[in-house]
Formats: C-alpha cells, structure tokens, sequence
C-alpha cells in the first residue's frame, strides 16, 4: 500500500524525532485494532485491553520479573487519544529545541534513559510508601510522559533562557515552562494517578541530571549510546564491498596508509575547533538566551544540530 510505503520512507528519511512519533503512532493503532478484535469476539474481557497488560510496566516486583521487556514497551505505549497526542505535541516542540543544541544520539539516549528512571522511581515509590500498598498488585503505568519529561527538562536546563512564543502570554523562557509542569505534577500525586505523576518526575530527574553533568563536560549517556548503535549494527545491513581495479588511480598500500594518517590528524584538529566554537555559542546562550547570538553563530548552531 502507498501509505505504509510512504510511513517506511518518512521512518527512514526522517529525523529521531518523526522516528519516535512513528513508533508511538504505530504501537496505538496496533493496540486498538487488537482492542476492537478483541471486544468483537469478547476475548480477555469486555474492555479488550488485555494487550496493554504485557506492555505497561507494574508496580509489581513480582510482575515485573516476568514482564522485564516493560521497562521499554511501555514508553512507547498509549491507550487513549489526547494521551499520545499531547506526549507528540510535547515531544515534537522540545525535541526540535533539543536538536538545536544537541545530536540525535543525546536525545534517543535521553528519551530511553529518561523512560526507565520514570518506571524506576515509580516502582519504588509503590513499593516503599504505604500509601500506594493497596493497589501494588493491580497498578501498572503506560505513555511517553516520563521519556518526554526527561527531554524537556534536559534541554531547559541546559539553556534555560531559550525562549519561545506562547499563544496569549508571548515570549517565555523554557526553564519557566519546565517549573510550572514539574510543580503541577508534583502537586496532582494525591489527586489521582499517582504513579503517572511519580514517573514523570522520574524522568525530569534523569533530563535534569543529564544536563548538568553535560554542562560540566560529561555526558552519561554516552556508555548508553555505544550500546545502542552496537545493538542496531547488529540489525543493520552492511553495504557489500566493491573491488575496482584502475591503473591511473592505484596506490600502494604504504601510500594510503600515509594519507590516512595525515587526515586523521586534520580531522581530529578540525572537529576539536568546531566543537571549541560550539561550546561557546552554549556558554553565550545559557549567560544571555539565545536571542543575544548573532545570525552567524545561529547558522553555526544549526549545522552542528543536525550533524
């Protein structure tokens, strides 16, 4: 069909950020259409839901042991509608702030790592307060929230005066945003679903955490990132070697290796300038926000984002 021909090619031509957004489209329509063939032949009971049961993450230790895969399948699962579109909405405006600062790679280690330390946080808070005991057995969490926290306090702790447009309150600086979802959800723990709210400032915590180390030149998440690009080399296909043979364009080997080496040394030199001048133009944005850089220095910002 054209549309899943068109959704491969957007997946594979796409940005980490339209990637995401696919999986998390592409798990709620599975889900549903498993929903409605299971209320159709009654299987599982009557809300159908009984697939959303292997990849929501429990609260329970004992659960957990049996279902390990939900510390990942669960941030890229949602039931309801303005569920999944206000975690796309949130991880659409964010992550594109994200990627004018840092690499693809950052911001899929952030949204994993940030996922897992929301169910971790939210499985020792229903394990260690008394108040959460009763429903330890029959609780579970599900959504990209925890994942999308960890970005948006990621990236508005590293350049907290970045600023943007909000409709009937104008400019805004993105660490002001950040406070006053972080304070709301803080505050909603007692008024019901507690342990959505506990992951979410789970995530936060990871993303705040990321972004200071980072600043402090250290990134934690780049142990996470190896093992990541090492699990999909392994699926990856390896382009098949071509032997072509040119006696005006043959050099020996001694002659290539020489070569080799002198551009590496280049290389080398030349990205630890690049990456001298970027980190300044950071330095200058977090000091000033971003609206004190030149249009040069945005220009140089914006090419190294998409690096």
């Amino acid at each position: 069909m054209d549309v899943i021909n068109e959704i491969k090619k957007q997946f594979k031509s796409g940005n980490i950020i339209m990637q995401l957004i696919i999986i998390n489209v592409a798990v709620f329509v599975i889900i549903n259409i498993f929903a409605l063939i299971f209320f159709l032949f009654n299987i599982g009971g009557a809300n159908g839901f009984v697939l959303i049961d292997w990849l929501a993450v429990p609260a329970s230790l004992k659960i957990l042991m049996y279902r390990p895969w939900t510390l990942i399948s669960y941030m890229f699962t949602h039931q309801g509608f303005m569920h999944i579109l206000f975690n796309m909405l949130w991880l659409f405006w964010f992550g594109k702030i994200f990627l004018e600062f840092l690499d693809r790679k950052k911001l899929l280690s952030v949204y994993l790592l940030g996922g897992i330390s929301g169910a971790v946080l939210y499985i020792l808070a229903y394990n260690i307060f008394p108040a959460f005991e009763p429903w330890i057995e029959a609780s579970n969490a599900i959504g990209a929230s925890a994942s999308v926290y960890a970005i948006v306090v990621a990236i508005s702790a590293y350049a907290p005066n970045y600023e943007i447009n909000l409709l009937l309150i104008g400019r805004i600086k993105i660490k002001y945003i950040a406070l006053f979802v972080l304070a709301i959800d803080l505050l909603s723990i007692p008024q019901g679903n507690a342990g959505g709210h506990i992951s979410h400032l789970g995530g936060a915590l990871f993303g705040y955490l990321f972004a200071v180390q980072l600043k402090n030149k250290r990134d934690i998440s780049a142990g996470f990132s190896s093992f990541i690009e090492s699990i999909a080399a392994m699926f990856s296909s390896k382009p098949k070697m071509t032997v072509k043979s040119n006696k005006y364009t043959k050099k020996s080997a001694s002659s290539d290796i020489k070569e080799k080496g002198a551009s590496d040394i280049e290389f080398n030199k030349r990205k630890a300038t690049e990456q001298e001048i970027i980190d300044k133009i950071l330095e200058k944005i977090s000091k000033s926000g971003y609206e004190s850089l030149s249009k040069s220095e945005k220009e140089t910002l914006f090419k190294a984002s998409k690096k």
